[in-house]
């Protein structure tokens, strides 16, 4: 069979695709500043080139399925990575914020695929009881290429330009799309297959107004805006409504058998939880480094870089544990990692040094790494065949849309517990306080320098604790989830005779 001599191939094509979507969701960041001073934008406009993307991708993930379905996956997956790679050149390319947003959402509605797509195939193209090492293989990118993201984009902008962080797209793309055209069967087509607009409309609407609450929340004071709260209550009256026309219409957007299969639904929640951690983690720490501790960009994407390390060798030891050791014992074992490194996070001080930061970077690695790739294999045990596209897609939704809320929550509370600890260690300061008189000249809040120095130090101490907050935050969301692996069924266990004929017809 063709598809298995040549899987080696399929696997490295499609896993150029995913590498080049996840690095886009972060290597843009710390480019932004240098963005604002080429586009001629302020703060809060240039904020839109990472929206428009996010916004655009979470709309055009769930469509993936049926796309795949109506014109065939490969058809569908070359058009995806020739989108994503022309509209990253534009990115590159743009003059104005107004191109660079345009472009952007072009790249969100091309790349959306691009992840369940590849891991549609890759479950496809190997064997039941190899898909953990494929999705060893396929984690690596989506995980590791959000942590590598700044790092490659801070050296990108600092040696050449910021349009690079975009043209290096161009290379994956171009040998991705050669080897999907090469190498990727091509699935039969269902062209009768009527597309439920209405059901499509309802969930975009419901999606688009929740990233855009998400993302404005902050900077509109939340739901003392009139623009968040409308969003809000859009975001859950479109839910509500795609929730009733799911279960009542014939053909609905979203097969409702999906979310009958315990595995799936409880690996939905799980990465859930995985989004929040991962993204919110690498939102919170580069202006930790950068704002309190003074590190460069560079150095603070070195300093994060190991954190990649960690997921990349827990990817390779799950790979080899596959078969041999209960995947739910290497979620929990997974969890547990990720919960001390957080902990460990929590007891941060301005003084910590470097290998502390790298140490505790790469226990998280490690613990994500143990996360993913058994909640991927698990997930999708006991999904029929027919419907992997379709859950692969809302598998990635739910990562991107945990990676939102993880954030805007995150942030949220970091500048609520900034404020708040601000004025507790502000009603210490009395001329009374030892410390104070200890301190001499330099913090005289009779003067106008003293004050100022003695306002900055007590600013600096009041958002540390409000990061050290955020990690314990974290931590807790991640022992919560602990309890849930007691509902996940084994694999080994749990498979059917429809799993055991779909064994042998691949076979």
């Amino acid at each position: 069979m063709s598809t298995a001599r040549h899987r080696g191939l399929i696997t490295a094509s499609i896993m150029l695709a995913t590498v080049m979507q996840a690095l886009d969701t972060t290597i843009a960041n710390v480019a932004l500043p240098h963005m604002q001073g080429a586009l001629s934008a302020t703060l809060d406009q240039v904020g839109w080139v990472l929206t428009s993307y996010i916004i655009a991708a979470a709309i055009m993930t769930p469509p993936t399925g049926f796309l795949a379905a109506r014109f065939g996956r490969k058809r569908v997956f070359m058009v995806a990575v020739s989108g994503f790679t022309l509209a990253s050149m534009l990115c590159g390319a743009a003059t104005s914020l107004d191109e660079m947003v345009v472009f952007r959402l072009l790249q969100g509605v091309f790349g959306a695929g691009l992840v369940p797509l590849s891991q549609a195939v890759l479950l496809d193209t190997y064997p039941r009881e190899r898909h953990a090492s494929a999705m060893a293989m396929w984690g690596m990118g989506v995980m590791v290429g959000p942590i590598l993201g700044p790092t490659l984009g801070g050296y990108l902008t600092e040696v050449y330009n910021w349009r690079w962080v975009f043209y290096i797209n161009m290379p994956f793309g171009m040998l991705a799309l050669l080897g999907i055209l090469t190498f990727v069967p091509e699935t039969s087509a269902d062209r009768g297959r009527p597309f439920d607009w209405f059901g499509f409309t309802l969930l975009s609407l419901a999606i688009g107004s929740l990233q855009l609450m998400l993302d404005r929340g902050q900077s509109q004071d939340w739901f003392t805006s009139s623009e968040i709260v409308i969003e809000s209550v859009l975001s859950a009256l479109f839910l509500y409504m795609f929730v009733v026309h799911m279960l009542t219409d014939r053909r609905p957007f979203l097969e409702p058998g999906l979310f009958r299969d315990r595995n799936y639904s409880l690996g939905l929640v799980f990465i859930f939880v995985v989004g929040i951690i991962l993204l919110a983690t690498l939102a919170l720490l580069p202006p930790f480094l950068q704002n309190l501790m003074g590190y460069p960009v560079v150095t603070t994407g070195f300093v994060l870089a190991p954190r990649g390390v960690g997921t990349m060798t827990a990817m390779l030891l799950v790979g080899r544990l596959a078969g041999k050791v209960d995947p739910r014992g290497m979620i929990l074992a997974g969890l547990s990692l990720t919960a001390f490194s957080l902990w460990e996070m929590s007891l941060f001080t301005l003084q910590v040094d470097s290998w502390t930061l790298v140490r505790t970077g790469v226990t998280q690695g490690l613990g994500l790494g143990f996360i993913f790739v058994p909640l991927s294999t698990i997930t999708f045990s006991t999904l029929k065949p027919q419907w992997r596209t379709e859950g692969t897609a809302m598998f990635s939704l739910m990562r991107n849309l945990g990676s939102s809320i993880g954030i805007s929550v995150m942030v949220t509370l970091l500048a609520r517990n900034t404020q708040v600890n601000h004025a507790l260690l502000g009603s210490h300061l009395t001329p009374f306080n030892s410390a104070l008189q200890a301190a001499g000249h330099a913090w005289d809040p009779g003067t106008a320098a003293g004050a100022l120095a003695l306002n900055n130090e007590v600013t600096r101490q009041a958002a540390t604790i409000a990061y050290l907050s955020d990690f314990r935050m974290m931590m807790w969301v991640t022992l919560l989830a602990i309890p849930l692996i007691g509902l996940l069924r084994s694999p080994r266990h749990s498979a059917g005779n429809d799993d055991v004929k779909t064994m042998a017809g691949e076979a």
